[in-house]
């Protein structure tokens, strides 16, 4: 029998890390097409800091509650469910409502953990290889032997996306703030560019220019990265932790043939969702129980302890993944 109530994180106004309360909210129930995930690990993601702040809504029909993926078992499936029984170990991307004991996800979302990661490391992945693989690969069209860069390179998605592009064969560039961000990113195969000593619109034209660029940072980046572009090139932007908008010359993407485009996870479809799981299932899946990928953990935090946890995240010094450890 599941309990009536459970425990949650709930943002109790828009402010700082401190509005993140410990409360008790009713368990929800799975409807049509939808599994009950008993939480084990929860990943701490960029969006819920943002969602915290005031910044960005859930969509509607959402949960309130901050948490895009997490790990645990199934312990109740919706009518029209056949691909999960109860007792099945998965990872999920999530609409919401991660930071709690239990949470509804779309069956079609979820993911089996795959053969040699536990349930902490299996819950640190789908929003970063949905993120990645949807906008990389999908979307950026990355091939074996392109020249591939990305920013923010110790961050969650940016662990990920290096070992992605490296598994598939590109040559990798990573910029990153600190020496120590830097050796790490060396550590998983990139090339790294301090941002702060180093001009990273030189280097990659020095290495004849980059064919992908995957941006988190925008704002006056947007203008450099254009030029940091080979003829031809994609740069496909995820966020704007820079700012929103520039100023630039469109001229150059005309001239060059280049592609500029972008997209976030959160508002699209259930069926878009479900068709970025397949892929990651079929093609991302091998790679990661070969052992070319898996999440790189920064640390840990009890469920109670989120507001820690995004602490930790805002100082700007992790490298890779912060978790919240919800159960055993």
């Amino acid at each position: 029998m599941l309990p009536m109530m459970m425990k949650a994180v709930e943002i109790s106004g828009p402010g700082a890390a401190d509005v993140l309360k410990l409360v008790e909210r009713p368990v929800p129930v799975a409807g049509h097409g939808q599994i009950l995930i008993r939480t084990a690990w929860a990943g701490v993601n960029r969006p819920d800091v943002l969602q915290r702040a005031g910044h960005y809504a859930p969509p509607a029909g959402a949960s309130d509650l901050p948490g895009l993926e997490c790990s645990g078992h199934v312990v109740a499936v919706g009518p029209g469910v056949t691909q999960w029984r109860e007792g099945d170990a998965v990872c999920a991307l999530l609409p919401g409502g991660g930071y709690a004991e239990y949470v509804l996800c779309p069956a079609d979302h979820a993911l089996p953990i795959p053969h040699g990661l536990g349930l902490r490391e299996a819950a640190g992945l789908p929003e970063t290889a949905f993120t990645v693989w949807s906008n990389v690969v999908m979307r950026g069209g990355l091939k074996a032997g392109e020249r591939f860069l990305v920013h923010g390179g110790t961050s969650g998605i940016g662990t990920m996306a290096i070992q992605i592009a490296r598994a598939l064969g590109a040559r990798v560039w990573a910029t990153a703030g600190t020496v120590q961000k830097c050796a790490a990113c060396e550590r998983l195969g990139a090339q790294a560019i301090n941002y702060r000593s180093e001009d990273f619109v030189a280097i990659m034209r020095q290495a004849g220019g980059a064919n992908l660029i995957l941006d988190m940072v925008g704002g006056s980046y947007i203008a450099r990265n254009i030029k940091a572009l080979d003829d031809d090139g994609r740069l496909v932007m995820i966020a704007f932790l820079g700012g929103a908008k520039a100023e630039m010359n469109f001229a150059p993407i005309m001239m060059r043939r280049l592609t500029v485009t972008g997209s976030t996870l959160r508002p699209q479809s259930d069926a878009a969702k479900a068709a970025i799981a397949r892929e990651l299932l079929r093609d991302l899946w091998p790679l990661i129980e070969h052992g070319q990928v898996r999440p790189l953990i920064d640390s840990e935090y009890a469920l109670a302890d989120a507001a820690k946890a995004h602490a930790h995240m805002e100082e700007g010094q992790h490298i890779g993944k912060i978790m919240l450890k919800v159960a055993e």
